[in-house]
């Protein structure tokens, strides 16, 4: 008797065999013509189970918390934030790129190699990758994409490269103009010039037809974009790496917390970023739903931007320590990460390469409104406008609850996060900003961001410590660059230039639907990825 089961059909071997044992060639013709028609048959009948994949199927939707902007279609235009790689790791694709277990792993680039005097770095591309388009990713690509990289810490990688040069289709020479330590990090990890989106696709249709409708080399292709609403890609079947499992992706813009909880609830959305507080805690009651905690490479502050002013109040360094003591990091973690964040009192990870561990910070309001009477403001003052990432308005108003309480009296100015960096890197901010970063890269790439004179971020900055810098980056004995770089982590907290609030835990939502989310798959990254990773239940 035939068994149907998942879809296929099995037929017992003994069945097979049992005419042509006793019945001669007729009787077993016979049979097997019972047999293929019984077959046919069952393969006409809807089976109760799926059939097997053949290659990418199904949807995967994202509850987004931060209105998507197209200036993170583009490589070119990385902003020192880790919100871009949200898209980057689906329609971009690196020479070299975080990966799971892996920092830098080879990817467009199947491998890179040093000259022993440090000046040349010789990347070789992977034989038959292809852009979305169909067009192959070449030597000529990776340098066009470096040339026009205009993004965050661009002057510093390429005030340090001589020359790009191509002897053939698979090989890219750079050539410094003396030995860097830190070119790995700065060229794949802390840029994104090294994200390679095709040359002639990009001079045909310019940089803002490219935004409307991105070529890409990564594991999904553009489909559309409706602003304020929704992202959708589809698969890329001949990505290198591998057929990605899911077909479709949807990134859904939701910026109000409880109504992605809701979208989630109601499976309108199968992954949901950003829930916290008691909405995290009724995720966690939810049947079929699962909270997803991660601390990501991602450290918030308040940042001072007048300190260099001398008639501004934050000009005095016991004025910027009363603002850190006012805060209470533990009650605030505990209010909206469920304790899962870190409060480790600096403004670099914890994870990064030469990471310096300060003092733990302090929650003293007696002491900071003392710090205050002693600065000349007995009565507190009046601070002007404290400017943020709207998607994190609750942390700030948390802060502002803090400050208000020793007398620093402060008005919220939440935006929209690519308007808030696009004014927090034009320095059009005063007063306090709310600043944060979970971009990739080590301790001295977050220093250039947004310590070291000329950083994206920087409004002002000490010689010293800008000395420090400078010498830093060319000093190849580890033990001696570390001790630098120690110093200059310790000068800026015993400055106060920053008061830290919190290494971010990212509370996320997945749904029934969801078997591999991504999320925590690439240490210290924020979203998902990598996408060709992620599946469907029991997919």
């Amino acid at each position: 008797m035939a068994i149907l089961q998942a879809g296929f059909i099995s037929v017992p071997f003994s069945i097979l065999c049992r005419g042509t044992r006793s019945r001669g060639a007729s009787r077993a013709a016979k049979t097997r013509r019972h047999i293929l028609a019984l077959v046919a048959l069952a393969l006409t009948i809807a089976s109760p189970f799926p059939a097997r994949a053949t290659g990418p199927e199904g949807q995967l939707t994202w509850g987004v918390h931060v209105s998507l902007a197209p200036t993170w279609f583009d490589p070119a235009e990385m902003s020192g934030i880790i919100t871009p790689y949200m898209v980057y790791y689906a329609l971009h694709d690196g020479l070299v790129k975080a990966m799971p277990g892996q920092p830098f792993a080879p990817s467009l680039a199947k491998s890179w190699a040093a000259s022993d005097d440090g000046l040349v770095y010789e990347f070789i591309l992977r034989d038959g990758v292809k852009f979305h388009n169909g067009e192959p990713v070449t030597a000529e690509d990776v340098k066009f994409s470096y040339e026009r990289y205009r993004g965050a810490a661009n002057k510093a990688l390429k005030d340090r490269v001589a020359a790009v040069e191509t002897p053939d289709a698979k090989r890219v020479l750079f050539k410094l103009k003396q030995p860097w330590p830190d070119f790995m990090t700065f060229y794949t990890s802390a840029t994104a010039a090294s994200w390679i989106v095709p040359k002639k696709y990009v001079e045909q249709v310019g940089d803002e037809g490219f935004k409307k409708a991105p070529v890409g080399a990564g594991p999904y292709k553009f489909v559309s974009f409706t602003p304020g609403l929704e992202l959708t890609m589809e698969a890329f079947d001949e990505y290198w790496r591998k057929p990605p499992n899911v077909k479709r992706l949807v990134f859904r813009v939701i910026p109000d917390e409880s109504t992605r909880l809701a979208a989630l609830k109601r499976s309108e959305i199968d992954i949901a970023y950003s829930i916290r507080g008691e909405l995290a805690e009724e995720l966690q009651r939810t049947k079929g739903l699962t909270l997803k905690p991660t601390v990501i490479q991602a450290a918030f502050w308040l940042y001072f931007p007048d300190q260099w002013d001398a008639k501004s109040p934050w000009h005095d360094q016991r004025v910027r320590l009363a603002a850190s003591l006012a805060v209470d990091h533990k009650t605030i973690n505990q209010a909206l990460t469920l304790g899962f964040s870190r409060i480790t009192g600096s403004i670099i990870p914890d994870t990064f390469d030469f990471y310096w561990k300060p003092p733990a910070p302090v929650y003293d309001p007696a002491k900071a409104k003392q710090l205050l009477v002693e600065a000349g403001h007995p009565n507190g003052f009046d601070a002007g406008e404290y400017y943020c990432d709207v998607s994190y308005a609750n942390l700030a108003e948390a802060v502002l609850n803090n400050l208000q309480a020793v007398g620093i009296r402060a008005r919220l100015r939440p935006l929209e996060r690519a308007a808030f960096f696009k004014g927090y890197a034009e320095k059009s901010f005063k007063n306090v900003i709310q600043g944060a970063s979970g971009a990739f890269g080590n301790t001295a790439t977050r220093l250039e961001s947004f310590v070291a004179k000329g950083g994206t971020y920087v409004y002002g900055s000490y010689p010293d410590i800008d000395a420090l810098f400078q010498q830093q980056e060319s000093e190849l004995d580890a033990k001696k660059r570390a001790a630098m770089l120690d110093k200059i982590q310790q000068l800026v907290h015993e400055r106060t230039i920053y008061a830290h609030l919190w290494q971010l835990a990212f509370l996320n939502g997945a749904g029934p639907h969801v078997g591999e989310s991504g999320l925590g798959l690439i240490a210290g990254h924020a979203y998902s990825a990598p996408y060709e990773d992620v599946t469907l239940t029991g997919k």
